[in-house]
């Protein structure tokens, strides 16, 4: 007989914030994120947790924040003095050029899924035991910028608006590493990255090909009368990008020169 308790335990509420993996795989082949795995000390700069630094094992810095629904959990359940293993989004610093996080969960794979970590472990595992790892990120998105002599690659992340009329809003992500191809920008890339210190590093990539531009036609009648702005179909997909041509200005006529009155 099965009995439930109105209490949460510290595990069912660890549970919460995690998955039966924490990062799992994309649900469409272009799907966007930036996902990743940090182990550290959150060190808050204020009462309300919401700020801090993550300490991390190497000896590095992140400046982080706490998403809100994990502030009840660390209050309630977790010991800041301990390290742990936190899931987070990671960002990149517009201005300083650094990297950000915003911790998102905690994974604990021994006290949550003990089975999952036995067969992770066997050689026949169909998940890659370096995804659990401290240090792993995936990032998928449009490559914007890439500089082969320089190593550096800016990805272009877009988010799905929480409302159909919110604009898309999007974020880049800087990495380092070689795109061996001539064409990696405006391509959509899967990116597997290793972290080293503030430095986001690319072990391996991925193209899933180019990514079109959507564009708005205008339509004339056969009247000739002026013409109008087809509808833009906006994509069902958050993996296709949207551009509208500027609309054509018509000709500017000269003005007619009227005769002085006598």
């Amino acid at each position: 007989m099965n009995t439930t308790h109105s209490r949460l335990t510290s595990t069912d509420l660890l549970s919460q914030t995690s998955r039966k993996h924490p990062i799992p795989p994309p649900s469409e082949p272009r799907q966007y994120r930036a996902i990743g795995l940090v182990k550290g000390i959150y060190q808050p700069v204020d009462d309300l947790l919401t700020r801090g630094v993550l300490l991390t094992e190497d000896g590095t810095e992140i400046d982080a924040v706490l998403l809100g629904r994990m502030i009840s959990l660390v209050k309630n359940h977790i010991d800041l003095q301990d390290s742990h293993l936190w899931v987070v989004y990671p960002r990149t610093r517009e201005k300083e050029q650094t990297l950000h996080v915003q911790l998102s969960g905690l994974w604990n794979p021994e006290l949550l899924h003990p089975k999952l970590v036995e067969s992770a472990e066997s050689p026949s595992a169909g998940i890659a035991p370096t995804i659990m790892k401290d240090g792993y990120f995936s990032v998928r998105g449009e490559v914007v910028f890439y500089s082969h002599d320089e190593e550096k690659i800016i990805v272009r992340i877009q988010q799905i608006p929480r409302k159909p009329t919110e604009k898309r809003k999007f974020f880049k992500i800087h990495l380092q590493g070689l795109l061996l191809t001539e064409r990696a920008i405006g391509h959509f890339w899967d990116l597997h990255i290793l972290r080293r210190g503030n430095n986001l590093l690319l072990q391996e990539a991925h193209d899933l090909g180019f990514i079109p531009k959507k564009r708005i036609t205008r339509s004339r009648n056969i009247k000739g009368q002026g013409g109008s702005r087809s509808r833009f179909n906006h994509p069902s997909r958050p993996d296709q990008n949207e551009f509208i041509h500027p609309q054509e200005s018509p000709p500017i006529k000269p003005l007619k020169k009227h005769s002085k009155l006598s």
